[in-house]
């Protein structure tokens, strides 16, 4: 008996997912199996670079989703609506569901998966994050005998190919932003890519599965990298750093009931890390854990190739799966998430900064700034005036790790100092 397939949207990805279906080079043997049997357009019209007969298409995506021919639906629309309406009702419908949708998933994939564990069927989210990249499927299995401690991310391509370029050029954010657009690496409306939204919701999901708890999305705390300069990239590498956004999820002590911080922020991370040499719109996931130690997944986190990997995946999981049918749910692959993660408040993070201040140039400043920091028990890895921008001399230090609310404190203290005109950049240090 063969596995009908219903996909909703032959975009990017979901022509990239029938191609890779279509091609018996690379099928799995248990793929030849799946018939393509609905796939949902937004126009029949349209030229298609796939060979699909007419009568497989559809504008009709709810009868995709409530046909009882079909076996599996693959959501490859993207956006909250109406994905997340069309993947509850084929749940409903008994319906496995593949969906490559990070910001559903983000936000409503508790209902989603209790949905799913309810009606008995399964909801494969591998494509969600990293692209091509698995990771998804090593959280729930193969790393979850694991005790894992940190989960950190390049896992937006845009940003990083944005402050690769900044970095290997001396290029202004703007000009390689404009540029990225052009090549078609960011959307028109970069907003979710350079704002850190969508690495927010990726580092949700991956912290969920790590840490075997549901997250808030509003508890992520999320900054994006228009603040980023070329100067400071600069003076990173002066001294010893690259920077990147990094997606972070981590437990604030050993204990598996502490709680976690779940962040998103451009960081100034040592060169001599795994994380530092991702270059270009390459994705990379490094998970620590105990006793694993160190693992990393690395690869091109978008593209019809990489994603319609992904979603192949997911199909053949749940291919097997079918194959192979029970009355329960194989306890490996579903989500199962019933309480939420206590995330630890900003001001109490321990961790470490990197700040610039443009001050007047007279005798003493560094010593105002220093015995500011030292007030509010904030100790300092460096403090040096690295030259001039006009009549202001420019200051840049770096802490050891600290109370990040001391570290505001302090800050604000600053502020106040005659001798400060501004502090333009403020970094997280890895």
């Amino acid at each position: 008996m063969g596995v009908k397939l219903g996909i909703l949207g032959l975009g990017t990805v979901g022509t990239g997912t029938v191609q890779l279906l279509q091609d018996s080079r690379f099928r799995h043997p248990l793929l030849q199996e799946v018939e393509i049997y609905r796939v949902g357009v937004r126009s029949l019209d349209k030229p298609r670079a796939v060979a699909l007969p007419k009568s497989v298409l559809t504008t009709d995506l709810e009868a995709i989703v409530t046909d009882p021919e079909i076996d599996i639906v693959v959501e490859v629309i993207g956006g909250l609506e109406p994905a997340r309406s069309l993947i509850l009702k084929a749940i409903q419908n008994g319906k496995h569901v593949v969906t490559a949708n990070k910001a559903v998933i983000s936000r409503f994939g508790n209902k989603i998966f209790s949905a799913a564990n309810q009606a008995g069927v399964y909801v494969m989210l591998e494509a969600a994050v990293g692209g091509g990249i698995p990771v998804i499927q090593p959280l729930k299995q193969s790393l979850r005998v694991n005790r894992i401690h940190t989960v950190t991310g390049i896992v937006n391509g845009t940003t990083n190919y944005i402050l690769w370029r900044m970095q290997t050029e001396g290029s202004h954010f703007s000009d390689v932003l404009a540029d990225a657009q052009r090549l078609g690496y960011a959307e028109a409306d970069p907003t979710a890519d350079v704002d850190g939204l969508d690495a927010a919701d990726k580092i949700a999901i991956l912290a969920s599965l790590a840490f075997g708890g549901l997250i808030k999305l509003e508890n992520v705390y999320c900054e994006g990298i228009r603040q980023v300069s070329k100067t400071d990239i600069a003076y990173a590498e002066k001294l010893g750093f690259i920077i990147k956004l990094l997606a972070i999820a981590k437990r604030t002590t050993p204990s598996p009931s502490s709680p976690i911080s779940v962040r998103v922020h451009p960081t100034l991370v040592p060169k001599a890390h795994p994380l530092a040499s991702i270059n270009d719109v390459n994705n990379a996931i490094l998970i620590e854990g105990e006793p694993i130690g160190q693992v990393m997944f690395f690869g091109p986190g978008a593209g019809a190739g990489a994603t319609a990997s992904a979603v192949s995946s997911d199909i053949l999981n749940l291919v097997a799966a079918i194959k192979t049918s029970t009355t329960t749910l194989n306890p490996l692959l579903p989500c199962r998430n019933q309480e939420y993660c206590q995330i630890v408040p900003m001001a109490e993070l321990i961790t470490r900064f990197y700040a610039r201040f443009l001050t007047k140039d007279q005798p003493g400043v560094i010593g105002k700034l220093g015995t500011c920091f030292g007030n509010h028990r904030v100790s300092l890895e460096s403090i040096v005036q690295t030259g001039f921008q006009g009549e202001l001399a420019e200051i840049v230090v770096v802490t050891h790790d600290v109370r990040e609310g001391d570290f505001r404190q302090a800050l604000t203290e600053i502020q106040t100092l005659a001798a400060v005109d501004s502090i333009p950049s403020l970094l997280q240090v890895l």
